[in-house]
């Protein structure tokens, strides 16, 4: 079982033993957290990001440059009566490798830039969790993506997780 399917099961298995309980779970007992928003929506995120987005700028603004001009090919060997050119194919081919080279190398780096931020922040969420839990007397806590249907409005305690980790 795949390790996103295993946690969604335990997040089922968790409500499903909290709302089964004999005392009815109040709303403060059950609550939803999206981790990795509450991470992301820090100040720290937003450095990162912001840092993030001036080391890949250049790689955008070229993948944008080869985007306009593989359209560009697109349309002349679209427009080539009989066979395209081989240097014109070589041109488009190589020119579409060096695009989806640059937009893996960014979706890479966001990614590495996204771990690096979440490894440093670990313990300061937990911490930050902690305080939430107990100060909302959370007994479940899901993710947005391990629900799939509740009766009635789950507190939303992301935004104070981030408030939270904004303050250490």
């Amino acid at each position: 079982m795949r390790t996103g399917g295993r946690r969604r099961w335990l997040v089922w298995l968790a409500l499903a033993a909290a709302l089964s309980s004999p005392v009815s779970a109040s709303a403060s007992q059950v609550a939803v957290l999206d981790w990795r928003r509450a991470v992301l929506d820090t100040e720290a995120a937003r450095s990162a990001m912001h840092s993030l987005q001036q080391q890949v700028a250049p790689w955008q603004r070229e993948a944008e440059t080869l985007r306009l001009e593989l359209e560009a090919l697109a349309d002349d060997l679209a427009a080539a009566e009989g066979q395209p050119s081989p240097s014109r194919v070589q041109e488009f081919q190589r020119k579409g490798q060096r695009f989806d080279r640059l937009r893996r190398d960014i979706l890479e780096a966001r990614q590495e830039a996204e771990q690096r931020l979440i490894s440093r922040l670990e313990g300061r969420v937990d911490q930050a969790v902690a305080q939430v839990i107990e100060r909302h007397e959370v007994e479940v806590l899901v993710t947005p993506d391990g629900v799939l249907h509740s009766g009635r409005d789950l507190p939303d305690l992301t935004a104070e997780v981030t408030r939270l980790l904004n303050t250490y």
